[in-house]
């Protein structure tokens, strides 16, 4: 994916900031550069020189290749199993601290990022948890990920991002009922899903991370940031919930009022299940296109995009 948008006219020009890069003032983004960020992206043109077809994840990412470049690229997501990530109504899952296992019951706040860092809006979700732990007594608060970097610029040396939350927030935060899980074994992470009474998703305008469409193919009930990648999926108040990815007072409005009915949000989980369906299933839609793909290629016939 471009780190900004580009143009391929007579030549390449490259401008400095857009999408991912200066979205975020608080961090500064590791392609502030712009020759940097320039010879980045030329990865991606050399290599689209070479190659006989290109293929994008979703439709916004490939709407940030210059328009020379797009008539010879599908969108084409990879997909997801519905029948492995799918709504399980008496799941549980035990906390290494709690002495039983959290279910459907109970009021259970979840985030995932592979590693947790600001491109996936890990400091906006962990601000908005004082609000959250104060008004919902009962919630608990489950967070899976690593502390190395996936994306963006690292933490100070000797530190996380989880370490500089921790320390920023201190005794605002109920640790308590605050659980950080690290990574975890791909069951154990759909059985979180599947108890989780909220999921929270946020996400710079970067590359769709596929624990999205996994959660809601979960039934989750996802809150998600109003940014470009999640909006082509999210459709809020339809199957999910959208907010600012800065308004920390918006997200933690829209956590309680989850937690507060969950019965009037089940129509969100099932639609949300619904678009994972009809959009992103591996074996009914996505292998079938793919299988198309390469048989187009193969014959030397032109994809669709």
């Amino acid at each position: 994916m471009l780190h900004s948008r580009w143009t391929l006219p007579n030549s390449i020009t490259s401008f400095s900031t857009g999408v991912d890069v200066g979205f975020d003032p608080e961090f500064v983004s590791i392609f502030n550069d712009p020759s940097r960020l320039r010879a980045r992206n030329a990865i991606n043109l050399l290599a689209f020189e070479a190659a006989d077809w290109g293929h994008s994840a979703t439709e916004w990412q490939r709407s940030l290749y210059p328009p020379e470049m797009r008539p010879r690229i599908s969108t084409l997501h990879e997909g997801v199993d519905t029948d492995i990530a799918r709504p399980r109504r008496t799941a549980s899952f035990k906390l290494p601290r709690m002495s039983r296992a959290l279910t459907r019951r109970d009021p259970v706040v979840t985030y995932v990022a592979r590693n947790l860092e600001p491109y996936r809006g890990f400091h906006i979700f962990m601000r908005a948890l004082p609000q959250v732990l104060r008004r919902c007594p009962r919630a608990q608060v489950v967070i899976v990920g690593g502390d190395g970097v996936s994306y963006g610029a690292p933490a100070p040396p000797r530190s996380t991002f989880r370490e500089m939350l921790l320390q920023e927030l201190g005794p605002k935060l109920d640790l308590e009922r605050v659980h950080f899980l690290g990574m975890l074994e791909y069951h154990d992470y759909l059985t979180l899903l599947q108890v989780s009474s909220v999921h929270v998703y946020l996400t710079y305008p970067f590359v769709l991370s596929w624990s999205f469409i996994e959660a809601m193919a979960s039934g989750c009930l996802i809150v998600g940031s109003a940014t470009p990648p999640v909006l082509e999926v999210l459709r809020d108040g339809d199957n999910g919930l959208a907010v600012d990815f800065f308004s920390i007072r918006s997200l933690a409005n829209r956590i309680e009022a989850a937690l507060a009915d969950p019965a009037r949000m089940q129509p969100l989980r099932d639609a949300a299940r619904a678009t994972a369906i009809e959009r992103f299933d591996l074996k009914s839609v996505l292998l079938p296109r793919w299988l198309a793909l390469f048989d187009d290629l193969i014959h030397h016939r032109r994809p669709a995009t």
